[in-house]
């Protein structure tokens, strides 16, 4: 198993338990394949209840995680384990990528396009749909016909990116290629 470190270590602005996210970060490492050297730190800002997350390292991997991305939406300031392992699933999943080579000319996170954030992002959430882990496929499609139209091209290209196994920089670059042509086609 990855070696996992949580900070802080006790959270005293929400009910949330250091040991258990890294109980559940190990398990997520394990299932996707993140080797046994590797080190993932998870820095919780338990003050801000909103979902943001980042990758602010990949030496070692280190995920920026607001509070709000690990709490249950039915009970506020209350973790939901749901909520840590499709959050924990989707981020390490595009880490694990960005540390293989070919994803080598894929911009850094604040750099990428929402249209390829997305792209990104339903390919990760597809694997984390194998894998096991919690995701939610109809939100998903939601999200990418928003950034790659609402036609019979995107969702085809949402299908591939879904069901892909491996995939590389360059296709997930295509995919948005492909759909950025056909809403320039379709447009008025």
């Amino acid at each position: 198993m990855a070696k996992i470190v949580v900070s802080p270590e006790r959270f005293t602005l929400v009910f949330f338990d250091a040991d258990r996210i890294a109980e559940l970060a190990g398990a997520v490492a394990d299932r996707i394949g993140l080797g046994e050297d590797t080190e993932v730190r998870i820095d919780v800002d338990e003050r801000i209840p909103l979902g943001r997350v980042k990758i602010a390292s990949l030496d070692p991997v280190t995920i920026t995680v607001e509070g709000g991305a690990f709490e249950d939406a039915k009970k506020p300031r209350h973790m939901s384990d749901r909520s840590v392992l499709d959050v924990l699933g989707r981020i390490l999943l595009r880490a694990k990528d960005r540390l293989d080579p070919s994803f080598s000319a894929a911009p850094a996170d604040e750099k990428l396009s929402l249209a390829q954030s997305v792209a990104w992002t339903v390919y990760s959430e597809g694997r984390c749909e194998r894998l096991g882990l919690p995701t939610q496929k109809a939100r998903w499609r939601y999200h990418f016909r928003n950034r790659h139209g609402f036609s019979d091209v995107a969702d085809a290209a949402f299908d591939r990116l879904w069901a892909g196994e491996v995939l590389t920089w360059a296709a997930i670059e295509a995919v948005c290629e492909e759909t950025a042509k056909a809403r320039e086609e379709f447009s008025p």
